[in-house]
């Protein structure tokens, strides 16, 4: 599937002339709002969500595939970080800073252990995606570190893999969305805090078997 986030190009023409199918979203909603219309759409046991610029090849799929048969997971996580050999093209050096800055803000205020929670290129499990992604309240950049705790919290086992990843000029990210990274780390703790990302019992009671880190 190819989600369409308000695009003015020929992207959902092109897709659809390929015979991918196209989701669109209501005007443009932010690549959380995205991956989240993708995620919750797929059917399938396994998915995968990468970005359009392809910055880890598709091929690199295998190796999160692989991890979470060895270690009976449901959630593949592709890192730059684990082994930044195998970054063939760096982004920009300011860029770069910034993400070690986030990672380290992100590790402090939600307590996940993760090297590297924003590389595009994520497996689920069908099922425990859809049970993560149904909770997801952010629209922006830091929803991948939502998803992430989301899936900790409802107790889904996660593996961070080390993948390919070259940098794609051209990028539309800029760097006040990554400043506003760091203020979704704190949405994420009230969220938790108010209770969001709890599994409901029938009667409506949000239920104790949730994880918190």
């Amino acid at each position: 599937m190819v989600v369409d986030d308000g695009s003015v190009d020929g992207t959902v023409q092109l897709a659809r002339d390929a015979g991918v199918r196209v989701l669109q979203n209501p005007g443009n909603r932010g690549k959380g709002y995205s991956v989240k219309h993708g995620m919750l759409e797929a059917k399938g046991e396994w998915t995968l969500f990468t970005d359009a610029d392809l910055s880890s090849p598709i091929g690199e799929v295998e190796k999160l595939w692989s991890a979470l048969e060895r270690e009976q997971a449901q959630v593949a996580v592709g890192s730059r970080a684990v082994d930044r050999s195998l970054v063939g093209v760096h982004q920009p050096v300011l860029r770069e800073a910034m993400g070690r800055v986030f990672n380290t803000a992100m590790r402090v205020v939600t307590g996940l252990p993760f090297k590297d929670t924003q590389c595009g290129f994520k497996l689920f499990e069908t099922s425990a995606g859809h049970e993560v992604f149904s909770r997801q309240q952010l629209d922006g950049f830091g929803f991948d570190v939502e998803v992430l705790f989301i899936a900790k919290q409802l107790g889904f086992k996660s593996v961070e893999v080390p993948v390919r990843w070259d940098n794609v000029e051209g990028t539309k990210v800029s760097l006040l969305l990554g400043f506003a990274a760091f203020l979704d780390l704190l949405r994420v703790r009230g969220n938790a805090l108010q209770g969001k990302y709890k599994r409901t019992l029938p009667d409506g009671r949000g239920s104790d078997q949730t994880f918190r880190p």
